[in-house]
């Protein structure tokens, strides 16, 4: 379906089913696979290597953070310039946002590959367990120039109405995924750097398939000569911001967070943080898959002045969103020791203890999580930069900062309040901002 159509004359409430439902579903699957990465990991390789995986990763989706940027900056003003009818100015977005991301891939790589030794022992580790972290972060990293074009490719199939082919091709890379992580760790028994090859390998692949109907000439986005302008970069920069502050900021706080844990609990804090964090890899996902896929939508017609359809998708987007939340925090408090089991198969004692009430405070996270997604995601798509990069900045960087201060004579509980103390802190900022910006997000209809 083109674009046009589906962004303007398809109902709030279908256009939702029809977009949101595949990027969630796509997202699924990507967080499927890296769950049943961290399975395959701890369950092959051992609990060091679980640990050593959970340390580096930090790391490892700070080198995407370039690519997301420009991935996420450069689809906002591509919508917003498709529903003004500007289309060669798209393409020049679009052209030049591919050069941008290779190239960005490129060196933050390169710069990471060779700094891997220094951050891994800065962040305390030692022995086999730095040895391994750093193997898993230079094999992702030495990868980057050509797997992290797949962060954009993703919006840019969506934007061209490509919805169900961009969902099938996240589920194609999952299932790569898995299945050669699965052949290299449980049949070949490579080490851990064959988990991250796994993974690398299915994103160049199912790179090059999304470039197909754009080489084509089938999309509506087609490739042109490039025109570098310094307007255009600021743009991209700006609507890409509060993606990658969330990326940067957030991966600063997990670095803070793994370097206390390890000092504080050692290889098994470590471990525990890892299984909440592949909670949240699970939901989390999910939030952004919906959102994310909505934005062509929102962005389209806001560019178009269609304001109240605007405001009947990001009904559906919040709804939703509260909806998915509700059923994580019913998941994660039902099944704690099952979730510890699936990652940590020995998991006994003091670590099957820590880890159940750890998951269990976690939970809390999402009766309010859902509330600053679905607002950042909104001042995202409508090219309001500056309120979403507040919210990121806050909810990744700002409130765990202080809540580290503020939870410290808690020791490691006062580490797992962190989570549900940022999450009610940064809904109430999210209700500030729409708060005051409830006249703009009023606005009737351009006739």
């Amino acid at each position: 379906m083109k674009s046009n159509t589906l962004f303007l004359k398809t109902p709030p409430l279908k256009l939702f089913f029809f977009a949101a439902i595949p990027g969630a579903v796509s997202m699924l699957a990507s967080a499927l696979y890296q769950t049943i990465d961290g399975v395959f990991v701890g369950r092959f390789l051992g609990s060091t290597a679980f640990a050593a995986m959970n340390l580096a990763m930090p790391f490892v989706i700070i080198n995407f953070s370039l690519a997301d940027l420009i991935g996420v900056g450069s689809a906002v003003p591509i919508s917003i310039s498709l529903g003004k009818k500007q289309e060669q100015e798209a393409n020049n977005i679009f052209t030049c946002a591919c050069i941008l991301i290779i190239a960005a891939g490129a060196l933050l790589g390169g710069t990471l590959f060779a700094l891997a030794p220094a951050l891994i022992r800065l962040m305390g580790a030692e022995g086999e367990f730095a040895t391994l972290a750093i193997q898993y972060m230079r094999t992702y990293v030495a990868c980057s120039a050509v797997t992290t074009i797949m962060f954009a490719t993703d919006n840019f199939l969506r934007i061209c109405g490509y919805v169900r082919g961009s969902m099938l091709l996240n589920i194609i890379m999952s299932a790569l995924s898995a299945g050669l992580g699965f052949l290299f760790l449980g049949v070949f028994r490579w080490g851990i750097w064959a988990s991250a090859l796994a993974t690398c390998t299915s994103m160049f692949i199912c790179s090059l398939i999304s470039f197909i109907p754009f080489f084509r000439g089938k999309a509506q986005l087609r490739f042109c000569r490039p025109r570098f302008r310094a307007k255009m970069v600021r743009q991209i920069i700006s609507c890409g911001s509060p993606n990658f502050l969330n990326n940067i900021s957030g991966r600063i706080t997990s670095i803070l967070l793994n370097m206390i844990l390890v000092r504080v609990g050692g290889e098994m804090a470590v471990s525990v943080y890892g299984i909440l964090m592949y909670a949240d890899g699970f939901i989390q996902p999910l939030l952004y898959g919906m959102c994310d896929s909505l934005q062509p939508a929102v962005g389209y017609n806001w560019g178009a002045g269609k304001y109240s359809r605007v405001r009947a998708i990001e009904k559906c987007c919040f709804t939703a969103s509260a909806v998915i939340c509700l059923l994580a925090i019913l998941l994660i408090d039902l099944f704690p020791a099952q979730i510890t089991r699936l990652f940590m198969a020995d998991a006994t004692g003091e670590t099957l203890t820590v880890s159940i009430g750890a998951l269990r405070i976690f939970s809390f996270t999402y009766i309010t999580r859902w509330l600053s997604f679905a607002t950042q995601s909104y001042m995202l798509a409508i090219e309001k930069p500056l309120p979403a990069a507040l919210l990121s900045l806050s909810n990744t960087l700002i409130f765990p900062l202080l809540l580290i201060v503020l939870l410290w004579p808690l020791g490691l509980k006062g580490i797992w309040l962190n989570f549900p103390g940022t999450s009610l802190l940064a809904a109430i900022l999210s209700l500030v901002i729409l708060g005051k910006m409830r006249r703009e997000l009023s606005l009737p209809d351009v006739a």
